[in-house]
């Protein structure tokens, strides 16, 4: 969330910034400092008469002790009359408050100045491409149909017992899925990062803290009874472990991993784009969780844009990495990397991870703040994350990749955690 400071003393810059995402929010940021100000002066006429209220009684109470009943009357009739203007005055500013921070809640963050302009997928900037495209000498299969030619993920099952969207992995497939999360938790535990295993369900503060609410409340699944939310990644519990929190200096930067099933209602989604991994309710992945001092946000970006890089080049896959347009930008983010595997089944390139700084968008919300050694003053902190990684379309690059006549080979680096080489 935007702070007033950074809307107020930045307004063109804000709002010129904020034109990268295609919308002109100019209106919303006026709005914005209008609504500030009523709640100013509402805060200054409450303050003036509880100000006024107190010295009153203090003067009633003078009165009475030298005798003065009389006088003492009227002025407790002045009192009244300042008394009945304040709950009021105390209700209006409750209400501007409200309504000022839902203002605030609906702008998105800025975007980083080198997020290019542009409004659609086809807009984003290409970083560079990695790795060998594989080919074959004969007809390659998408992995929906190798998945049922080998047995080891059941669409059928999974839709028998939930519904689309929950597949069942079985065998191999499901010592696969076991495999990958293996590896990305012990790399991600060789570059510093701390295991967390999160809660599954949030509660809306935790959600409201990371820009899932209310901006994402529609994707989210909500236990209505109980008024939590099955988490959409393990960012959302992860990140609000440090809420409400003011770290030291020494503490950054903190570095933590965490594997969790994901669940994503996906409402709206249709067609072949959806079939088999490709878009899932309930998926599994990697996280990492970065919070850090703003003068070196933009340098651990860089790190964890290389750490995920690491993983696929190990992983043997032909990628590519883009640098999301102003349009195509997530709501909470002021600068996104998007990694895309290239799937040799489909023919067509499937994203697997996001890497992102929001800046002090989500600190804000957090009330995540840090002190440096010797200052009084609190600041505000970065958080980052990033997919390190999604498992579903990774698993479905790697079974299309590794496709042969008779079987799937096992990439080097993961048959230490499958304990086989070929499915």
């Amino acid at each position: 969330m935007l702070t007033l400071q950074q809307i107020k003393e930045n307004k063109e810059s804000v709002i010129n910034l904020l034109k990268k995402r295609n919308y002109d929010f100019s209106e919303q940021i006026e709005k914005v400092i209008e609504t500030d100000d009523i709640r100013k002066s509402t805060q200054t006429d409450l303050d003036n008469c509880l100000a006024e209220s107190k010295l009153i009684a203090k003067e009633i109470g003078t009165l009475y002790r030298n005798g003065k009943h009389t006088e003492a009357i009227t002025v407790k009739k002045k009192a009244l009359e300042i008394k009945e203007k304040i709950k009021p005055l105390s209700n209006e500013l409750k209400e501007v408050k409200i309504k000022l921070i839902k203002l605030l809640t609906n702008i998105p963050n800025i975007p980083h100045s080198s997020v290019p302009s542009g409004k659609l997928e086809k807009d984003n900037e290409l970083i560079r491409t990695a790795g060998v495209k594989q080919e074959f000498n004969f007809k390659s299969l998408p992995h929906w149909e190798l998945a049922k030619r080998f047995n080891i993920i059941d669409f059928g099952l999974g839709n028998k017992i939930t519904g689309a969207g929950f597949p069942v992995y079985k065998g191999k497939g499901a010592k696969l899925q076991r495999a990958l999360i293996n590896f990305f938790l012990c790399e991600a535990e060789k570059q510093g990062y701390e295991e967390i295993m999160p809660p599954l369900l949030i509660n809306e503060e935790s959600g409201f803290g990371t820009g899932q609410l209310p901006d994402k409340e529609g994707q989210m699944y909500k236990i209505i009874n109980e008024n939590l939310y099955l988490i959409p990644t393990a960012e959302v519990p992860v990140t609000n472990l440090y809420r409400n929190t003011i770290l030291k200096q020494e503490d950054l930067p903190i570095k933590m991993t965490a594997y969790s099933s994901c669940f994503r209602r996906e409402a709206g989604s249709y067609g072949k784009e959806v079939r088999g991994l490709n878009r899932l309710h309930q998926f599994d992945k990697v996280e990492i969780v970065q919070i850090t001092e703003p003068e070196k946000s933009y340098e651990t970006l860089e790190k964890m844009v290389d750490y995920v890089e690491s993983l696929l080049k190990k992983l043997e896959l032909h990628y590519r990495i883009v640098k999301l347009c102003g349009g195509d930008l997530g709501f909470t983010s002021a600068l996104t990397y998007d990694f895309e595997v290239y799937s040799a089944g489909q023919k067509k390139w499937l994203e697997v991870s996001s890497v992102s700084n929001f800046e002090t968008f989500q600190t804000n919300r957090l009330k995540l703040r840090y002190r440096k050694k010797g200052e009084k003053r609190t600041r505000q902190a970065h958080t980052l994350n990033g997919s390190a990684l999604a498992l579903p379309r990774i698993v479905a690059a790697l079974i299309e990749n590794n496709q042969t006549k008779t079987g799937i080979k096992i990439p080097k680096a993961l048959v230490e955690f499958t304990n086989f080489d070929f499915i």
